[in-house]
């Protein structure tokens, strides 16, 4: 039937098919929290809530799309958007952009993007790949090849340097090995080698880094340099109070004294106006986000799925959790952005894809034969 000949309603639920009403509700409210808090980060600068705006409808018309793709076809995307991710990693490290003494960007015509941003689905998809592939034979062979494979992308996005990103598509692939059913013992000897690795790895880590490591202990040591961020997000968190101090009104932030506070700190921003009662609620919607993912995963059709949405939904706890706890001075300063509040297009994009992902693993849990 052309759709010319339908009625609105009908073509509203043609449309409507495949999306998953409350995700959909909770991304969307956390967006509109975003730009309500953009609004007030970028007084000086309105121009980038009209941009935020632009970039979430892009992110979801790309949701939509996402979520009309069955788990199966999916599948197919994996290994070439892996390797595509991997060439453009080692491009940026041949030929990228240098912006504040970063590595990180690549221009494509008349734009430029960040292919790390790829790389938190591209990564999750091949693994998960891989584990369905091998599932009725997985031992320690399988995990070792998953382990490099995870370690090629991480590796050349710490290079840039982007240690908050590579923490990120670190933290989804684990979580994709984890699904998988590596044993405790497994990770318990990871958790002793890691800890054994902790010296040449600091001895790996640019100044600024180590700086960063070191003010999180004593912020005040370095209060106009290495500490400044720390201090000021952490006065801006704590002068919210119970109530805030009302949505435009925060000092801290219109008197800019806090730093990146459209992007890394727009946390800080949030807190400063509308205080513990507004974070209850911002950590509510996530906490809801988080239980629909997860729920999603449980029921997933198959192997595949499960792997893929379940490390979907925690990137957005571990999204969440970096970002809160880098503001509230208890993690390292290692930009991560806040999940659906903060200002980046390429962010937004990659998380809506993530929502759009777990909508079609959800629509197409009975249509794929287990």
């Amino acid at each position: 039937m052309e759709l010319a000949q339908l009625s609105p309603r009908r073509i509203l639920q043609r449309l409507a098919e495949g999306i998953d009403g409350p995700l959909l509700a909770l991304s969307l409210a956390l967006a509109a929290l975003g730009l309500a808090t953009l609004f007030s980060a970028s007084y000086d600068q309105p121009a980038r809530v009209a941009a935020q705006f632009a970039n979430l409808c892009v992110a979801l018309a790309a949701m939509w799309l996402a979520a009309r793709i069955p788990p199966q076809t999916l599948m197919r995307f994996a290994v070439p958007a892996y390797i595509l991710g991997v060439a453009l990693l080692v491009a940026v490290a041949l030929a990228g952009d240098v912006v504040h003494g970063a590595r990180r960007w690549l221009h494509v015509g008349v734009t430029r993007f960040q292919p790390s941003e790829m790389m938190k689905l591209a990564l999750p998809l091949m693994l998960a790949w891989y584990f369905y592939k091998n599932e009725a034979t997985l031992g320690m062979r399988d995990f070792a090849v998953a382990a490099l494979l995870l370690a090629v992308p991480v590796l050349l996005i710490a290079r840039q340097p982007d240690l908050g990103t590579a923490v990120l598509v670190a933290a989804a692939g684990f979580y994709v090995i984890f699904f998988a059913g590596i044993g405790w013992k497994v990770l318990a000897a990871l958790g002793v080698l890691g800890l054994a690795s902790l010296a040449p790895l600091w001895g790996m880590l640019h100044d600024y880094q180590r700086r960063r490591i070191l003010t999180l202990i004593d912020p005040t040591q370095d209060p106009l340099g290495a500490g400044y961020h720390t201090i000021q997000s952490t006065i801006a968190v704590g002068s919210g109070g119970i109530t805030g101090k009302g949505w435009l009104n925060g000092t801290q932030t219109h008197l800019e004294f806090i730093p990146e506070r459209h992007t890394d700190f727009i946390f800080a921003v949030f807190s400063e106006e509308f205080g513990l009662i507004g974070n209850l609620v911002l950590l509510a919607l996530y906490a809801l986000l988080i239980a629909r993912g997860l729920m999603i995963a449980a029921n997933a059709a198959t192997f595949f799925a499960r792997l893929l949405a379940a490390t979907i939904t925690l990137m957005f706890f571990t999204y969440a959790f970096v970002n809160m706890g880098m503001v509230a001075g208890i993690l390292p300063v290692v930009g991560v952005p806040l999940p659906f509040i903060s200002y980046g297009g390429t962010s937004m994009l990659t998380l809506f894809l993530g929502i759009g992902i777990l909508m079609s693993v959800h629509s197409h849990r009975r249509l794929v034969q287990t």
